[in-house]
């Protein structure tokens, strides 16, 4: 873990005070650079996100879910969380704190996009950070790598009917075009570019190398290592540009932050009880366990932010719901691998031989190119930029 991705918080919280400052001193930038937009999707955002999404679109792998039945619980765990529970308990609890519990301190509109900007986090399941999640808890990357490449395959088509769904419970209005454009803008297109340029750096490597899978991995490696500055600065200059929008009402409410922050924090750590409680029932082995449970428990929030914007504007509180998720989870999460790590005792482990045979099996590669060993030895050197979850 590089030390962008370990201090992520802080430089996240740094980008938020810049953003609040320069937004009240420069307010006219801003005010410029959210003009910006065509068909509701602001231009310098949008590309903003793809310098994001695009290195972590390039490593998935479609190969590798032709084997997704061989071991399918693990799958089924984080399936079953992110699809059939997380998007529900999210929008459940936004109902509950800010049409209950916080009505009296929030205005109803500003109350419905706190709530819109929780469902999208919660509708978002995590691609990026998951392969950090699973290197800090020694997970099985190949496992890890096609539980990204299922859930971003369900991603295209379940995001818009489920957002749209717990908005319109939401008594949100659901402008179907915007959130059918943000799909294909920040979900398909990416994922189709991604892989194009999986399959040409592959095809590369089959023509001049023989087909050696060392040098796939590596290639794939100092291609996303190379992009790596670009994202991280993406991601930073996004998080100012939301924060600089909203800095007027960030001065003018501090307290906003902390109430939003409130019903993440439960639903994070809720998420994961659910999720590693499962596990444990379900009796899967930990490198298994611990991915799958951080995975369900993690947001892919730089769809959730981009959506955001694209659905209810820069200025909105759907769109500062989403950036304090981005504060709130990674201090989280990182607490939450703790919990992993010191309970893997609790689990059937890799050196247990009354397992060997089964954990044999598991070593091998889901339908990957190379062995088990060198992916492994490709994701411990990949370090992603903050990549949500």
């Amino acid at each position: 873990m590089g030390l962008f991705e370990r201090y992520l918080s802080l430089w996240v919280a740094l980008c938020i005070a810049v953003g609040v400052v320069l937004g009240n001193v420069i307010p006219g930038t801003f005010a410029f650079i959210a003009g910006l937009e065509f068909a509701h999707v602001n231009l310098v955002v949008a590309v903003l996100i793809w310098i994001m999404i695009y290195p972590m679109m390039v490593q998935v792998d479609f190969a590798s879910i032709k084997d997704v039945g061989k071991r399918p619980k693990g799958l089924i765990l984080t399936l079953v969380v992110n699809w059939l529970i997380k998007p529900f308990s999210m929008a459940a609890l936004g109902w509950l704190f800010f049409k209950g519990f916080f009505a009296d301190w929030v205005d109803p509109q500003s109350a419905n996009e706190y709530i819109a900007g929780m469902i999208l986090l919660g509708v978002a399941p995590c691609t990026a950070m998951v392969f950090i999640w699973s290197q800090l808890t020694k997970g099985d990357p190949n496992y890890t790598l096609v539980q990204v490449s299922v859930n971003d395959i369900i991603m295209v088509f379940a995001f818009a009917p489920i957002t749209a769904f717990l908005l319109g419970v939401s008594d949100i209005h659901v402008p179907w075009g915007t959130l059918l454009l943000s799909v294909a803008l920040y979900v398909v297109l990416p994922l189709i570019v991604g892989a194009i340029t999986r399959y040409k750096l592959e095809a590369h490597v089959g023509e001049n190398g023989g087909g050696d899978a060392d040098g796939d991995g590596q290639r794939l490696s100092d291609f996303v290592h190379r992009l790596k500055p670009w994202s991280i600065v993406g991601l930073l200059a996004t998080v100012v540009l939301l924060f600089g929008f909203q800095a007027e009402t960030i001065i003018s409410q501090p307290q906003t932050i902390v109430l939003i922050a409130i019903p993440l924090l439960i639903q994070t750590y809720g998420i994961f009880v659910l999720a590693y409680g499962a596990a444990k029932f379900m009796k899967l082995p930990h490198n298994i366990a611990g991915p799958a449970s951080l995975i369900g428990t993690s947001n892919f929030f730089e769809l959730a932010v981009a959506v955001a914007i694209s659905l209810f504007g820069l200025h909105s509180g759907a769109a500062l719901a989403t950036v304090v998720g981005v504060l709130v989870e990674v201090p989280v999460m990182l607490s939450l691998v703790a919990i992993v790590n010191r309970t893997q005792n609790w689990f059937v482990v890799s050196g247990d031989p009354k397992v060997q045979g089964n954990v044999s099996s598991m070593s091998q590669p889901c339908g990957l190119s190379g062995t088990a060993v060198d992916l492994k030895r490709f994701l411990a050197r990949l370090t992603l930029p903050k990549l949500g979850t």
